[in-house]
């Protein structure tokens, strides 16, 4: 029998092409989406489904894992993907903005990962993968807030990995670097500076670094990242982290052996500060 994957964010980016990998490669895919009907790149067929999931709306997750069952009956991964960046200094974000934050990136994997639990404990088997970042293991300028969210994912993750183990189920966090999706698109949600002129040129010097056509260029790809999940899906390992992507080893290692302050200074050097 197929194995099966359950992706959320599946509609661009990391979460399409992980979709899109693994059916290619036999497996039965359920690709969650806020809106599945403006979806038209995944094509519904006897082994792919597209599903409307909002990781804010309980409800829609517990709809969609229904769903998901009706049609495929047994449930082997549960990749949390969806999430998107806030940008900015912290005052300049709203308490909605600074809440929404959290309520996509980590409570809504929270809610996501108390949905599937029972299913995967019946089952005495599975495997949940937390779509975190580089940014949940070191922080980068502007990005504070979502950094603190990744480094939240990360702390959950960790103390996941022990609690479900003795229940047969496996918890695996993917760290990507910089990779060519929408992120400084719609998936960037950009504070207003509008009363905090102060902040201006800091701002101006990160968003040009960031958005420089010769360090986007080298980003690597989602589909790269998709290959990875592949792997941590079908490696056999109990391993718990996996990076992906050049830059976040390279910026993991530089943390790991020189330590924090050289790494901070370092960052402050990538982004001529």
């Amino acid at each position: 029998m197929n194995k099966t994957i359950v992706i959320t964010g599946a509609s661009s980016g990391i979460g399409k092409a992980t979709a899109q990998l693994f059916h290619a490669k036999g497996w039965n895919v359920a690709a969650t989406m806020r809106n599945p009907q403006a979806e038209k790149d995944l094509k519904p067929d006897d082994r792919l489904l597209l599903v409307r999931l909002d990781v804010q709306d309980q409800a829609s997750i517990a709809e969609a894992l229904r769903s998901v069952l009706q049609r495929f009956p047994r449930i082997d991964v549960w990749l949390n993907n969806a999430g998107y960046g806030a940008y900015g200094p912290l005052e300049a974000g709203s308490d909605e903005e600074i809440r929404r934050q959290y309520d996509v990136n980590f409570f809504g994997v929270i809610d996501c990962i108390k949905a599937i639990l029972p299913h995967f404990k019946a089952n005495k088997a599975g495997l949940i993968i937390n779509i975190s970042s580089i940014g949940g293991l070191l922080t980068l300028p502007l990005f504070g807030l979502y950094n603190s969210s990744k480094w939240a994912l990360e702390g959950l993750s960790e103390g996941l990995w022990y609690d479900l183990q003795p229940l047969g189920i496996g918890v695996k966090v993917v760290e990507p670097g910089a990779i060519k999706t929408d992120f400084s698109g719609r998936s960037l949600d950009a504070f207003d500076l509008s009363n905090f002129p102060e902040y201006n040129a800091y701002y101006a010097t990160i968003s040009n670094r960031i958005r420089d056509p010769k360090m986007v260029k080298n980003f690597s790809s989602p589909d790269m990242v998709a290959r990875v999940i592949y792997k941590a899906c079908t490696d056999g390992s109990k391993r718990l982290r996996y990076l992906a992507g050049s830059d976040a080893k390279q910026f993991w290692t530089l943390r790991r052996w020189l330590g924090a302050p050289i790494q901070m200074s370092l960052v402050k050097r990538y982004f001529k500060l």
